[in-house]
């Protein structure tokens, strides 16, 4: 398989690509032992082929070993290096979401993820590292096969139990560590426990012993080293000859390596508490990762106290069954993959483990349930971070429901629930999958199927599906009136109007978007979405001509949004205030308030309101004077379109800044040099595109030319050229 080679840029090039992130690699928390020939070899395979997967037996050291090497050849790569880790997402369909995820990519769009992530890596240099795909391994070998045929500068390092088996891969089986690795790691591991001890030379000679007889394997060593806070090496290694008379584990035909692994961890569990096995055994029902609380409800019960949970916990952590992770959502755990698997064993031995999953199911139903009123608060950037380090088990409770007819509805449940995070956090696109997959199975139209239905046309709005968008709505309000659901017909009329303006139905829209406030107040709600209501009327009014009474709308909007420290509709309501103020010839008002919407863009992932607002602070910095700069801006804007959707939905009105800002760029710059600009702004990745508006460019503007209309008069109605995909105006899609 032929590698492209990209020409990174180069520090002299008067116009050079931008840097974008370099990748999401983890820092290491230990120092990498040996491996040096290992390293070697698979550097000189990753020349040779776009596809090197390291096989080997679990606890072999694939994952450090691919991560390390990934490290080591990160300049390699012009776009950096990416890390997918595949073992929490137990649903094929999901693999390409998880990988969207991992690359921290937003994609609004109805687009398939496939198409997201083929259309990301088309024109980069870029490795991509998939870590512990084995049970998904036909997905991932379709989805990797496609990707490296339609990107040339990409390759993929996978890590796995097994090969892909895909045309050009090169498989590398990483054999156990040689002695004298096996014998570093491990003192190493034990130095860290006990630093001022000093191994004496019956203990070196014990540590090579137990190296062999572990095959250096090195989860196995690591496991081994962790029991040095309580044995000698000699007694370890004496335990551990126990531990392989009592556990064999394996099939007669299973490779005796990984019988050693599992007497390894075998010989853990055996060591542990009661208590604290029980812990282990019930952790498993975790995907990714958990936090203190989750792991009290869901573990916790007549035999495992809540209350002594956390003890057990800091065991495991001690014995590095248990692996602790900070992060933005705080203090996390999470256990490593193969000692996951052996905990669901004996879970599933108990005869405990479906009563296990619906207490596991029951606490996310309950975690989402206090997100969603958690939204209207000043925790929303918290909310969102918790939700997004939540995904896998949220999934998990999800999949939990579906597979009883009777639970249908709790899936149902969650999936409404989550609007905030599908439509709020660049969700979209899985939003879209499990809402539709929720509906079909068959359940009563209650309050549950309701909701995902009003939501499910929210999310098809914003994709641009107007024809999924209207079958949905129009199915909430029928069963809504049926069943006489005030809230959930007060939803579907408010996203109807919503659907309404952005195919430029603005009369209908105005009549919907005021029926919708109407009923909300009826049955007193307050929320997000009765805010966006407000918005989405406001814009709708502002369209029509009416400035005037927009900004009065969005300026109580901004009051309440500050009062309840809400920060993700404020985003939208600023963004029509500094619409309404560039119509008034203000444009550094227009700026302030469209930066301040970036900055909130940005905290919650959402795209949607950072592309509306680079297009239309490309018309700012036009009638500021630096038309240069405005160029660049809408060729930034035009990447990030095709994530989102259908480019402006389509619609004259939200395209006409656009129109007039290209008008006006056009007939200063000319044509050669504005199609320059915006090829220098298709150039910049979002984040750099955010950067560089916020920081207003680096380039010297005037502010309000003398003698220059600023902008249209209100009201006027000056069309932008028609696209030839909707006719209805705006840019076409590229």
């Amino acid at each position: 398989m032929r590698r492209l080679q990209h020409r990174c840029p180069d520090p002299g090039d008067p116009d050079p690509r931008p840097a974008a992130t370099r990748g999401n690699l983890p820092a290491e928390l230990n120092r990498f032992v040996g491996r040096e020939d290992e390293l070697a070899e698979l550097a000189r395979l990753l020349e040779r082929s776009r596809l090197v997967t390291v096989a080997g037996v679990a606890g072999v050291g694939k994952t450090r070993c691919a991560t390390q090497l990934a490290g080591l050849l990160e300049k390699r790569y012009c776009h950096g290096v990416w890390l997918a880790e595949l073992s929490a997402v137990r649903d094929p369909d999901l693999l390409e979401h998880a990988l969207v995820d991992a690359l921290g990519l937003t994609d609004h769009s109805g687009r398939p993820p496939r198409s997201v992530l083929a259309g990301h890596f088309a024109e980069r240099s870029a490795l991509l590292v998939l870590d512990g795909f084995e049970h998904l391994v036909d997905a991932c070998a379709t989805l990797v096969r496609e990707l490296l045929r339609r990107a040339p500068g990409l390759q993929v390092l996978a890590a796995g139990r097994r090969p892909l088996q895909v045309d050009g891969e090169l498989t590398y089986p990483l054999a156990p560590m040689s002695d004298g690795d096996a014998v570093e790691l491990f003192t190493e591991r034990a130095r860290a426990l006990a630093p001022r001890r000093r191994p004496t030379a019956a203990d070196r000679a014990a540590t090579l012993e137990l190296c062999r007889r572990l095959d250096g394997i090195p989860l196995a060593l690591e496991l081994a080293a962790g029991r040095l806070r309580a044995l000698s090496v000699d007694q370890v290694l004496l335990r551990l000859d126990d531990r392989f008379r009592l556990l064999t584990g394996g099939s007669r035909g299973a490779p005796p390596r990984h019988q050693t692994l599992r007497t390894a961890i075998g010989w853990s569990h055996e060591l542990c508490t009661p208590e604290q096995r029980l812990l282990w055994a019930r952790l498993s029902v975790f995907a990714g990762q958990f936090d203190l609380e989750a792991a009290e409800y869901v573990c916790g019960g007549p035999d495992l106290p809540a209350d002594s949970v956390l003890d057990a916990l800091e065991e495991l952590l001690a014995q590095s069954v248990v692996v602790r992770e900070d992060g933005a959502a705080g203090t996390r755990y999470r256990l490593l993959d193969t000692v996951r698997e052996y905990g669901a064993e004996w879970l599933a031995a108990t005869g405990d483990a479906q009563r296990l999953r619906r207490r596991h199911r029951d606490w996310f139903l309950g975690l989402a349930t206090w997100c969603e009123l958690d939204w209207f608060s000043p925790r929303q950037a918290e909310v969102a971070a918790r939700v997004d380090s939540e995904l896998p088990n949220l999934r998990r409770a999800m999949e939990c429901s579906m597979e009883s007819p009777d639970e249908v509805r709790l899936a149902q449940y969650l999936a409404g629930t989550l609007w905030f995070y599908w439509a709020g956090c660049g969700r979209l696109s899985e939003g879209r999958h499990w809402l539709d997959h929720v509906l079909e199975e068959p359940a009563p139209s209650d309050a549950a199927r309701l909701k995902v239905l009003w939501v499910l046309g929210y999310v098809a709005v914003l994709q641009g599906d107007a024809v999924g968008a209207l079958r949905a709505l129009q199915e909430c309000r029928e069963e809504a009136e049926r069943c006489g659901d005030a809230t959930a017909m007060a939803y579907a009329v408010h996203r109807t109007g919503c659907l309404a303006m952005v195919t430029d139905d603005l009369p209908r829209a105005e009549g919907l978007l005021s029926d919708a406030l109407g009923r909300y107040r009826e049955i007193g709600e307050l929320n997000s979405n009765v805010l966006m209501a407000r918005v989405e009327l406001a814009m709708t009014v502002a369209f029509l001509g009416d400035l005037e009474e927009a900004a009065a709308v969005c300026g109580e909007v901004r009051e309440v949004c500050e009062d309840h420290g809400e920060r993700w509709t404020l985003a939208y309501a600023l963004y029509v205030l500094a619409y309404a103020a560039l119509r008034r010839e203000r444009p550094g008002e227009a700026r302030t308030m469209l930066g301040e919407c970036l900055t909130i863009g940005r905290t919650f992932n959402d795209l949607t309101v950072t592309v509306l607002s680079l297009e239309l602070l490309a018309l700012v910095t036009a009638v500021e004077g630096d038309a240069r700069e405005a160029a660049v801006l809408q060729g930034a804007a035009e990447r990030v379109w095709p994530s989102v959707g259908l480019p402006l939905f389509g619609s004259a009105y939200f395209g006409r800044p656009r129109a007039e800002c290209e008008g006006r760029l056009r007939a200063e710059l000319g044509d050669t040099a504005y199609e320059a600009g915006l090829r220098a702004g298709n150039r910049l990745d979002p984040d750099t595109a955010v950067d560089r508006a916020l920081a207003g460019g680096g380039a010297r503007r005037r502010l309000d030319p003398p003698g220059k209309p600023a902008v249209l008069p209100p009201g006027a109605t000056r069309r932008p050229a028609a696209s030839r995909m909707t006719g209805r105006g705006g840019p076409e899609r590229w």
